[in-house]
């Protein structure tokens, strides 16, 4: 198997009819069995990280072309060095293939400044298929209780709820956070640790299975309304898709309890329009030092 992380395109997995940035920007190649290349776009970047749903984004593209069944389940990833614009390689395993479930595990790899291939990210995933699973649903959660879409405030609305450093990724998310969590950006933060919003593609692309990667991690950190800035680095994330979502916006709440040591959980639920819940993950993060 080849270890160089040059182009040589044999098969495209995202095909040209797809036109959203985020499918252009997901967009992996077949190099060989296994073996995809990827560019990582600087449209992601946030501060100076590229963001790590788009990341579990990526990687759950390659899966889903590698693996049998089409829709991510469950998917854990391990953010071992900040990933950067520019090339990369993901080399795909399939650990187990059963009639409901596949499981597999993926690799990000970059060049280092040396040239030496470093390792970015590494995930480990169950795959099904979602139209397949049955309608009984018996469940205590409740779609957030989040301020109308006409109500809550994205970047071109005041208060302005501005990010430090680069924040290339608000170009390309509509997001409309809740009143009640954007007192960081006019200096008041509530101190409670929670965030929410409406979210939805700044193109108008309609949510997925795979997208819904990109939007557990698409908010601002929970950090911010805890009153502190800067870079919220993701350390563990695993993300849970429930059922395909309902067209329309999506409304995404994310908490923290504990923030110790350093670190900090960030426990997050996506709803979509019919008022049905989505997905959920669970992050670990390093609280900013700033």
């Amino acid at each position: 198997m080849s270890t160089s992380i040059e182009t040589a395109a044999s098969k495209s997995v995202a095909t040209s009819a797809k036109t959203s940035e985020f499918d252009r920007d997901t967009a992996v190649t077949l190099r060989a069995p296994g073996v995809y290349d990827a560019e990582l776009s600087a449209g992601w970047t946030i501060i100076h990280a590229v963001n790590g749903g788009y990341l579990l984004a990526l990687l759950g593209r390659a899966l889903g072309d590698h693996l049998p069944h089409p829709d991510p389940f469950t998917i854990s990833a391990h953010y071992l060095t900040p990933s950067v614009p520019g090339p990369a390689v993901i080399r795909t395993e399939t650990v187990r293939t059963g009639r409901t479930l596949s499981t597999g595990q993926a690799s990000l790899f970059q060049y280092a400044e040396d040239g030496t291939e470093v390792e970015r990210i590494r995930v480990l995933a169950s795959y099904g298929d979602l139209d397949a699973l049955p309608d009984d649903v018996r469940t205590s959660a409740r779609p957030p209780a989040i301020a109308p879409i006409e109500n809550c405030f994205g970047p071109s609305d005041g208060p302005t709820p501005q990010i430090p450093g680069s924040s290339a990724i608000t170009e390309r998310l509509d997001i409309k956070l809740d009143p009640a969590t954007v007192g960081w950006a006019i200096g008041a933060p509530s101190g409670k640790g929670e965030m929410r919003g409406w979210f939805d593609l700044a193109d108008g692309r309609e949510p997925d299975a795979l997208s819904l990667l990109l939007t557990v991690d698409a908010l601002p950190p929970t950090s911010f309304e805890l009153g502190l800035k800067g870079w919220t680095p993701t350390v563990e994330l695993t993300t849970h898709v429930r059922c395909r979502p309902a067209p329309g916006p999506l409304r995404v709440s994310i908490t923290t309890r504990n923030l110790a040591g350093g670190f900090l959980e960030e426990d997050a639920e996506v709803w979509d329009s019919a008022d049905r819940l989505v997905a959920q993950s669970r992050q670990l993060a390093r609280a900013p030092r700033g």
